[in-house]
């Protein structure tokens, strides 16, 4: 997909995202690979009405070459795409059911959510928890990048997911599944609902495996 186009999905994704309430005000923002750098959502920028002009284009090093200057949380990006090579584009919400799992006391920081779903396993996966960082401070980039190699996806505590795709659309795709994964959670929170089994996962995992 050349990068015009690409400059357009973002855009697109990004009001579908906003109009469905997924993310609000300016938070959230949205990247995407081309093939001399990434694409990324300007800093303070709404996701509901972004100009594919103004998006802001990055090296691989983090430098800003042009568009709007870029969201402060780039590094999440950029952790993400080094450490995964597959990676396509990168979705980081503050999404309602989300962060409200990520608040929890008594998740599993290795694996916050149970396996429910068929669809969650073959979209996420795993999804660890990050320790709580302030918005912006690096150690957050840091603590991203010890887990992308081996998860698409994390959770930042008390802040928001961070996913990652093949491509962009693979990678809006897993954050809806993970949302609504984050909401079954919390409608059977104490409920003692039933789970895939180990073996029912593995099976998932052999047959629809992850980049």
């Amino acid at each position: 997909m050349n990068e015009n186009r690409l400059r357009e999905q973002i855009c697109l994704f990004g009001q579908s995202i906003f109009d469905r309430g997924l993310t609000a005000g300016s938070s959230g923002n949205i990247s995407a690979k081309v093939d001399d750098g990434w694409l990324l959502t300007p800093t303070n920028s709404c996701l509901g009405r972004l100009d594919p002009a103004r998006i802001s284009k990055l090296d691989w090093e983090g430098k800003h070459l042009s568009g709007d200057p870029p969201s402060k949380e780039a590094f999440l990006h950029l952790a993400m795409y080094q450490e995964r090579k597959t990676c396509g584009g990168i979705v980081h919400l503050h999404s309602t059911y989300a962060v409200a799992v990520s608040c929890l006391p008594d998740v599993n920081p290795d694996n916050v959510l149970p396996p429910l779903t068929a669809y969650y396993i073959i979209r996420v996966g795993t999804l660890p928890l990050i320790p709580y960082y302030r918005p912006g401070d690096p150690k957050l980039g840091d603590a991203v990048r010890a887990l992308a190699g081996k998860h698409s996806a994390v959770l930042l505590a008390n802040h928001g997911p961070v996913v990652a795709g093949t491509s962009l659309e693979a990678a809006v795709y897993a954050t809806e599944e993970l949302e609504e994964t984050a909401k079954l959670y919390l409608l059977l929170y104490g409920r003692n609902p039933r789970y895939l089994t180990e073996d029912q996962v593995e099976e998932l995992n052999r047959i629809f495996p992850r980049s």
